[in-house]
């Protein structure tokens, strides 16, 4: 370990677009404290160490209050300042409302809503006394529209947008950012994990994770307040929503994440 570099942590990191990020901050000299709810987070460690940094990898389910908490506690035992963190775990589910388990669709508000506000709390009560620190809080595209056929999912990401404009002004003087990332569907297993293998959206062709990452380790860097990950179609997308009716948004977002049978 090298007291001289600075340490990151990182939710959500096994694989993905979380382990993406935690490369991008291993390339600019980070010791990484990384999360994941599977063995696959002691994989993701040791790629990021062959990166010549220090990683710090910890076994979590980020559903529950004690998941959420052991990581904090873990990285709080490191006895060494968190200088920046991306709250990135989340899930998807897709599906009809009326037809998908209520017991999944808890789990996704206790993992993309209940586990970001309590790990940020965890954070930003660490940060202000610093009186430094970068929040990186990863929302999506989907935070821009209705998205029928994932209907728990895109308000889940609009709260966290929502929650990271709000807690950005709210630091502005303390010496903490906050920098929301909102991907378009993005190169990982998400919405095979979600069950979204039969739609359109998931067949589509999605955007390079690494770019995704790059972007929002970036903005981050920038102090912006948010910026949207993929390339200029995407971007085109989330310009297009300010203004489209939420009507034609949904009626576009329905045909795309539909499951066909």
């Amino acid at each position: 370990m090298s007291e001289k570099r600075q340490l990151a942590m990182i939710t959500g990191a096994s694989s993905g677009l979380g382990l993406e990020l935690a490369k991008q901050f291993a390339h600019n000299g980070y010791d990484i404290a990384i999360s994941g709810s599977s063995d696959r987070i002691f994989e993701a460690a040791n790629i990021i160490q062959d990166l010549g940094v220090e990683a710090y990898p910890h076994k979590a389910d980020a559903a529950t209050y004690d998941g959420v908490e052991s990581f904090w506690t873990f990285v709080s035992e490191l006895k060494r300042p968190v200088e920046a963190a991306v709250l990135n775990v989340g899930i998807g589910l897709g599906g009809a409302f009326a037809e998908t388990d209520l017991k999944d669709e808890l789990r996704l508000i206790s993992i993309n809503i209940s586990g970001t506000v309590h790990m940020a709390k965890r954070v930003v009560n660490h940060m202000v006394p610093n009186g430094r620190g970068r929040i990186l809080i990863v929302s999506s595209i989907s935070a821009t529209q209705p998205t029928p056929y994932e209907t728990v999912y895109g308000p889940s990401k609009a709260f966290g947008f929502s929650f990271a404009e709000s807690l950005r002004q709210e630091l502005r003087e303390t010496g903490v950012t906050v920098t929301a990332l909102l991907p378009g569907a993005t190169d990982t297993n998400f919405h095979s994990n979600a069950g979204m293998d039969s739609s359109e959206i998931g067949a589509s062709k999605k955007n390079d994770k690494v770019l995704v990452a790059k972007q929002g380790y970036e903005a981050l860097m920038n102090d912006e307040d948010h910026v949207i990950g993929g390339d200029e179609e995407t971007k085109q997308q989330a310009i297009d929503n300010r203004t489209t009716p939420e009507t034609v948004k949904a009626a576009r977002h329905a045909k795309q994440a539909r499951l066909q049978n």
